[in-house]
């Protein structure tokens, strides 16, 4: 099934309330990943315009942060059921621009409706706390400590491509209903999505400056934005390599960073190797592998490895491939240059004898699952993040070995364990260097009220709805002194 797309449309960004077109006069292309062709173009604004938007969002937060913890909450709710209304407009939007199937793009925008009302809940149910002077040795009766969280200002988000709907609301919400202005700075590849977005906040009739969505060059306003004196904290999910430049250009500003990952499956010899198999194919395939949670490499016992193997390629074999517009689990990556990569890595690892089970073929930015057997720790295959459909399986002697391996990545974000030993899979975990670990399950990001955590260079922060809460608020706290 092949859709050309009739009308070419030139979006507007937003600011103050308003939809405008820049002074600059320049637009970026915005290319769908599988019908090759430019669907939109987007604004390229001007540091001028990033100025007058951050002027907007700071004038604005002032009078937001008055607002009642109910006030906000109503805002936040009627956003939610313009989303839901838009559903199939944005989800058609998403499928077209990031290459994800159309059932896909309308769970996500769904779920993102579901994050925003479970953030609402979440703030209406965090309460302050209060301290005793006398509850310290030689502290005072008469001091009474209240503490509080108040809006850090102006918030920086920061979207990636592969949900650009739910990871931009991620951001925004939390940091809306605690009291913050917003600056949504999209991905490039998504910013089509992240402005339908935005459509239906303005729909809910937010206070006008309160979001504003700017889209443009990184070389042009990237540094800029970060760098911006105007801007107190920032949320930021992508690359590794871009979150680590940008923390260095950040100064002392908050920060939470979602970076990349390399999430090992670890398969002991006592797991149900027909279970892990079906948790791994979902966690390493789905969307063709463009999820810093996808698991990235399997970490398997010798022992069961030729039985998980053969139960992996069956598995494979079954996937569909082809265009998002048919419900293919299989679509072509973001673009051309991310396939080159997953290639490489690919033809890295078969030049230094890996075996290809099955896989490895490409029309042009369409890669096919592919797995790969007895790869080693020479190959890049092994430690590099591919965002790909690319499954490398090492084999194992020892869970010593497994942790070794597991641990030696530069990488922090999750796990997978699959042991029918529970007191084993707690003592592994234990032991692994991730944010979190999956016991007999996929890595995944959700549900989305769980901690979601990246250590070593998968990140720096929390998420999840209360910790994004927390980490987009400061404790203040007034101390009542009681005159006797």
């Amino acid at each position: 099934m092949t859709t050309t797309v009739s009308a070419l449309k030139t979006y507007e960004y937003y600011v103050n309330g308003e939809w405008k077109t820049s002074e600059s006069g320049q637009t970026i292309d915005i290319q769908s990943p599988y019908l090759y062709e430019t669907i939109g173009k987007v604004q390229a604004i001007t540091k001028t315009e990033v100025d007058e938007a951050i002027r907007f969002a700071q004038e604005a937060q002032q009078i937001w942060a008055e607002y009642s913890l109910q006030e906000r909450a109503s805002y936040l709710h009627k956003w939610a059921d313009e989303l839901i209304n838009m559903q199939d407009e944005i989800a058609e939007i998403i499928m077209k621009e990031v290459g994800k199937s159309l059932k896909d793009a309308k769970s996500e925008v769904v779920r993102t409706s579901d994050f925003i009302r479970y953030t609402v809940g979440e703030a209406l149910h965090m309460h302050g706390e209060s301290l005793r002077g006398d509850s310290f040795p030689g502290g005072s009766k008469s001091k009474i400590a209240i503490v509080d969280r108040v809006p850090l200002g102006v918030v920086l988000a920061i979207s990636p491509f592969n949900y650009p709907v739910n990871l931009a609301a991620a951001k925004l919400a939390p940091a809306l209903i605690a009291g913050n202005g917003v600056i949504f700075k999209p991905a490039t590849q998504g910013a089509i999505s992240g402005i339908k977005m935005i459509e239906a906040l303005h729909k809910a009739g937010f206070p006008q400056g309160l979001v504003n969505i700017v889209t443009g060059r990184g070389s042009v306003i990237g540094d800029y934005l970060v760098e911006h004196e105007g801007i107190d904290m920032i949320s930021f999910t992508g690359g590794t390599n871009t979150g680590v430049s940008l923390a260095k250009k950040a100064g002392m500003i908050p920060l939470v960073l979602e970076l990349g990952g390399k999430d090992p499956g670890i398969v002991l010899e006592d797991a149900d190797v027909a279970e892990a198999a079906k948790q791994i194919i979902s966690g390493a395939f789905s969307y063709s592998g463009q999820r810093c949670t996808a698991i990235k490499r399997v970490l398997v016992h010798d022992s069961v490895a030729d039985e998980l193997v053969a139960l992996l390629k069956e598995e494979i074999a079954k996937l569909s491939v082809g265009s998002p517009e048919d419900g293919s689990v299989i679509v072509p990556l973001i673009d051309e240059h991310s396939a080159d990569f997953v290639q490489g890595l690919i033809d890295d690892a078969v030049e230094k004898g890996a075996v290809t089970v099955i896989g490895n073929q490409r029309e042009r930015s369409l890669i096919y699952p592919t797995l790969l057997d007895h790869v080693t720790e020479d190959m890049k295959v092994a430690w590099e993040e591919p965002f790909g459909p690319v499954l490398p399986v090492i084999r194992i002697q020892s869970e010593q070995e497994a942790i070794r391996i597991a641990n030696a990545s530069e990488y922090g974000l999750q796990a997978s364990i699959f042991t029918k030993d529970v007191n084993k899979a707690f003592a592994i975990a234990s032991k692994l260097e991730t944010g979190s670990v999956q016991i007999n399950g996929r890595t995944e990001r959700g549900p989305d009220h769980f901690p979601f955590i990246g250590v070593k260079k998968s990140g720096i922060g929390v998420q999840g709805i209360r910790k994004s809460i927390e980490s987009m608020t400061r404790e203040k706290v007034t101390i009542l002194n009681i005159l006797s």
